[in-house]
């Protein structure tokens, strides 16, 4: 969780970040998800692949967006982080 300041209470943020990806189907999905939780076992990872960006979802603490899509396009995924 992120740590903020407001009004001298700390608050706990928790990150959710989306991905645009090229993943195509579930065997896919698996191999990024496994991939994934070897960096992140704490983050809720899931894919929309109904949507035509192909959506990955994490939602978590203590994950980098560039480390994502380094290991992504290390095993030959490309993935991009969705404005």
């Amino acid at each position: 969780m992120i740590p903020v300041y407001k009004a001298g209470i700390l608050f706990y943020i928790r990150m959710i970040e989306i991905f645009k990806t090229n993943v195509e189907n579930k065997q896919e999905v698996a191999v990024v998800i496994d991939l994934l939780r070897m960096y992140y076992q704490h983050a809720e990872i899931n894919f929309d692949l109904e949507d035509c960006d192909r959506i990955l979802r994490i939602k978590g603490e203590g994950f980098c967006v560039e480390n994502v899509i380094k290991i992504l396009a290390n095993n030959g995924f490309e993935c991009c982080l969705l404005a």
